[in-house]
């Protein structure tokens, strides 16, 4: 017997070993230089990019984002805005794009591209760059990338921009030339159109050179930081130099954003786990009360988070005043910042939470943007809700609600559409956040609120530094709960099918109660059936569905919980037996916790009082 089970205990380890290899992902490490003229907005540097291809395959070409091109008259993005079936409520409030003058425009060229010293002839597509390599590159093996850039930040504010409306002069965020990513399913070299993005895990080396009198908040850790006091609100440093290099390495990250201004205050607070919070805003007499109240509820976001999700990976963190509403960065956020505090907390507090949920789950945005945008919203509205001790009843009703108007505008998309292909912003709006945080919420309705709560803490704790796809969050689910949910996440995310359940009538059999309960909806879910007797007793009946092959523990205490047979999908009608008479009833709710994301509420009721 020794020889068989030796066998089979070799032949599992091979697999799993096997099975674990079939994940890889691609490396790339950043030396940059860039200097800023702050009077034209235009700037240039060096770049040298060392790629490792870690795929299977072997790569003749590759391809960079040049995101400021899209900020040219006549550009798909100034195309897209325009020709969008609704307003795009991001580029609202900006200047026209196809208005603006030579020196208003962005724009972004590579120079003397090389590959291990040998110059490429490269082709602009607009917002990619298209690089056929002088020597293929084999799996395994490394390559030293070079070029030259230059730049212009556009006038526009859209996450990236100068001369913000509340004063921010510079806020540069997609500003390099940065290198796509090559995944499982190929390179992901999307035309930016003012959506979302995908980069490649690296370590950036970066060095500003700027005016002396501008303080830069950015992403990584400061390696002079001496330069911190040398602007307003500080002691002016003395200098005959026109400008200051400014050094920032930030490791293992897929991004790198900077903004600078001369009026920055800048703040430091004590954040969990040793982390340091750095705050620059204006010296704005409207807004400084707010940001220093801003500075401890931001440690205790980032400590609920840490809690609730996994610990934050680095030790800083960067709250900065700059670019458009807000948008999460590598180890930053640039925020709008003249609000109430409220919002400014609200504002924070999500942009922070991406912070996990983008900037260290890196889930492709263009494909999943609701597995970024939708937990966030979640876990950022939960956060608020204890952290800012607003104690709602239901705190996630906002994001139901938009996802409610979504399924019945006849505008909503299936989440797995391509971030650029919704046909309208709303569509797009609602399915990312608002859909995507019901996702979430109503897993808890499926599996149980304590088992969500390990799902999410063990989908963080297997995929950081990964880019995750729903499958991935899937199996984490599957295997914490022990239910299937294959048919939930097909459902949901594939399809635009709603949920729809009802109570078709009441009749007494004897001493009994049978219930007819209705499927409307084309999406199956499991039934929480509350029943209230006039007595005051209650009893909930759990339905589990077929296909779950499996069923959650009773997630309300004290409640006397009798799971009922499971309910096939294909038949539309399902008979709940009660053993007490129709006239001891007072009331039968479907769904008490309001999570089961039901499109039509009115018919889950039914009161013995009703005339």
């Amino acid at each position: 017997m020794l020889k068989p089970c030796f066998f089979l205990y070799f032949f599992l380890l091979s697999f799993r070993f096997a099975f674990s290899q079939t994940y890889w992902q691609q490396s790339v490490d950043y030396k940059m230089t860039v200097d800023m003229d702050v009077n034209t907005f235009r700037y240039s540097g060096s770049q040298e990019l060392l790629y490792t291809n870690n795929s299977p395959d072997t790569l003749k070409m590759v391809f960079y984002h040049m995101f400021y091109n899209a900020f040219k008259p006549g550009s798909e993005m100034a195309t897209r805005v325009k020709s969008g079936k609704d307003i795009n409520v991001r580029f609202q409030y900006m200047p026209n794009i196809d208005s603006l003058k030579k020196s208003e425009q962005g724009y972004i060229n590579a120079i003397n591209l090389k590959q291990d010293g040998v110059l490429l002839s490269p082709i602009n597509s607009e917002t990619i760059l298209e690089v056929p390599l002088h020597k293929p590159l084999n799996p395994g093996e490394k390559t030293k990338l070079t070029m030259n850039f230059e730049g212009q930040l556009p006038k526009v504010i859209n996450r990236a921009g100068r001369n913000s409306d509340e004063g921010v002069a510079i806020s540069m965020s997609q500003w390099y030339p940065k290198m796509a990513e090559y995944d499982y399913d190929g390179w992901n070299a999307e035309p930016y159109l003012g959506r979302e993005f995908h980069g490649v895990w690296g370590d950036f080396d970066v060095t500003i050179n700027i005016d002396k009198d501008y303080t830069v908040a950015s992403s990584g850790y400061l390696q002079n930081p001496e330069n911190y006091g040398h602007g307003y609100g500080g002691v002016q440093k003395k200098t005959l130099r026109k400008k200051l290099s400014w050094r920032f390495i930030a490791p293992n990250v897929h991004d790198f954003t900077w903004a600078a201004d001369p009026e920055y205050i800048h703040d430091t607070y004590p954040g969990p786990n040793n982390v340091t919070l750095h705050f620059f805003y204006k010296n704005n007499p409207k807004i400084i009360d707010n940001w220093k109240r801003l500075q401890p509820k931001t440690a205790d976001f980032m400590r609920f988070f840490n809690n609730t999700i996994g610990p934050y990976p680095y030790k800083e963190y960067n709250v900065v005043q700059g670019g458009q509403g807000g948008m999460e960065y590598a180890m930053l956020t640039l925020i709008t910042g003249d609000r109430s505090f409220r919002s400014l907390a609200g504002v924070t507090s999500h942009e922070l939470a991406h912070s996990w949920f983008q900037h260290v789950l890196a889930t492709n945005e263009i494909k999943h943007e609701w597995m970024d945008e939708g937990f966030t919203s979640y876990i950022s509205t939960i956060a608020e809700d204890i952290i800012l001790e607003e104690n709602a009843s239901f705190p996630l009703i906002s994001s139901y609600n938009r996802y409610f108007q979504l399924a019945t505008s006849g505008k909503e998309q299936p989440q797995s559409t391509n971030s650029n292909r919704y046909d309208y912003n709303f569509g797009y709006e609602a399915t990312a956040y608002s859909k995507g945080a019901v996702f979430l919420a109503q897993l808890g309705y499926i599996i149980g609120p304590d088992n969500l709560a390990k799902t999410i803490k063990d989908y963080y704790s297997q995929y950081k530094f990964t880019h995750p796809t729903p499958n991935d969050f899937r199996r984490v689910a599957e295997a914490v709960s022990g239910i299937q949910l294959k048919w939930y996440l097909t459902d949901w995310t594939q399809t635009t099918n709603t949920i729809d359940y009802a109570i078709r009538s009441v009749n007494a059999i004897e001493n009994k109660t049978l219930i007819v309960l209705k499927r409307i909806g084309s999406t199956p879910m499991p039934l929480d059936v509350l029943v209230t007797f006039k007595d005051g007793t209650q009893e909930m009946h759990y339905i589990p569905i077929a296909l779950m092959r499996g069923e959650k523990n009773n997630p309300y205490d004290g409640l006397n919980w009798i799971v009922e047979k499971d309910w096939a999908w294909a038949f539309q009608n399902y008979q709940l037996e009660i053993k007490r008479s129709k006239e001891e009833i007072s009331t039968i709710v479907i769904d008490p916790s309001f999570y089961m994301a039901d499109i039509d509420r009115s018919n889950n009721n039914y009161s013995a009082f009703k005339r």
